[in-house]
C-alpha cells in the first residue's frame, strides 16, 4: 500500500461518523448494510451519510452495490487488511509479531518499571 493511500484512508476515518460508519460496516460483515440504516444507526441525516460514504469510498475503504432500490456498503476488508499491514509492516524490528498473549514488543511502561 503506497503513502498517498494510506494518508486517504486515515483521514477519512479520522471523523466522528465516518469512523463510526466503518465500525458498524466492519460488524455487519460483507453482507453491509443499506445507506438508511447507517445513517440512522449513526443518527446523521441522508444527505450527510451520503457525503460521509463517499468519502470512505474514495478513500478505498468500502465497496457498494446495488440491491433492489438501495444502495448496500461494506467494509472493503482486503483494503482494511492492506491498511494494518502498512501500519504494523515494521512491527517487532520486522518480524512477525507474536500472539497479543505473548507480545513482542512489550509495552514501554512495562519495560521501564522492570529497570
Amino acid at each position: 500500500m503506497e503513502a498517498a493511500a494510506v494518508i486517504r484512508a486515515l483521514g477519512a476515518l479520522a471523523q466522528e461518523h465516518r469512523l463510526a460508519v466503518y465500525r458498524l460496516l466492519v460488524q455487519a460483515g460483507p453482507g453491509g448494510m443499506a445507506a438508511g440504516a447507517l445513517a440512522e444507526a449513526v443518527g446523521v441525516p441522508g444527505s450527510s451519510m451520503s457525503f460521509h460514504l463517499a468519502q470512505l469510498a474514495n478513500a478505498g475503504l468500502v465497496t457498494q452495490r446495488r440491491q433492489s432500490r438501495s444502495i448496500i456498503y461494506a467494509a472493503d476488508f482486503t483494503a482494511m487488511g492492506g491498511l494494518m499491514g502498512y501500519l504494523t509492516e515494521n512491527c517487532c524490528g520486522g518480524n512477525r509479531c507474536q500472539p497479543a498473549a505473548d507480545p513482542c514488543c512489550p509495552p514501554i511502561v512495562a519495560t521501564e518499571n522492570a529497570a
